[in-house]
């Protein structure tokens, strides 16, 4: 793992915070980590500035597959799924889409 990539976007978010590439970013880097507390943060706080940015909830759905929270997980995943639906955002449907009916198999 490579901290000082970690550290770098640190900086940037400490100095342009908002930026939802960033925040997403960072949340990504806490997760490889396995920081799980940290990344968590970082999604629902660009799931809050952002929440238009698709890409957030298939991460953050499969954030909360690994912490056990089934529930979450499957909200969230349909959270993505309208948001794709609404945006049009085919690749995003079909990835969401497919996410979720493999972790409902899995039960």
């Amino acid at each position: 793992m490579n901290e000082s990539r970690l550290n770098k976007l640190l900086e940037f978010y400490n100095s342009e915070g908002s930026d939802s590439f960033i925040i997403f970013a960072v949340a990504k880097e806490y997760e490889n980590f396995e920081r799980f507390d940290k990344a968590l943060e970082f999604y629902l706080e660009l799931k809050q500035k952002d929440p238009d940015y698709i890409g957030l909830y298939y991460h953050l759905a499969k954030l909360y597959e690994e912490l056990e929270k089934r529930e979450l997980a499957l909200t969230t995943y349909d959270e993505g799924l309208a948001l794709a639906k609404k945006l049009r955002d085919f690749h995003a449907l079909s990835e969401l889409n497919n996410a979720k009916m493999n972790y409902e198999m899995e039960d």
